[in-house]
């Protein structure tokens, strides 16, 4: 298996975008207003908005700002 992706779900997708690039220095690829990311050479922090829960079965897989807001994406080969 390899690691894809951290994944934070967030209420404030902006701020935390901002705040991400500002610490990595890296500018996010913003997909769509509920999603970003922040590549680097070896590994993705993804963030996205609550809505994005959907796509993981709803809103008790992850909750913002509780100490539950990452998914750890890996993809087997």
């Amino acid at each position: 298996m390899n690691l894809v992706s951290i994944r934070i779900i967030t209420a404030r997708l902006e701020e935390l975008v901002k705040f991400y690039e500002q610490v990595t220095g890296i500018t996010a690829m913003q997909y769509t207003p509920d999603f970003a990311e922040v590549k680097t050479p070896t590994t993705t922090l993804a963030i996205g908005s609550t809505k994005t829960l959907l796509f993981f079965g709803g809103d008790e897989v992850a909750k913002p700002a509780q100490n539950s807001s990452v998914i750890i994406e890996f993809k087997s080969e």
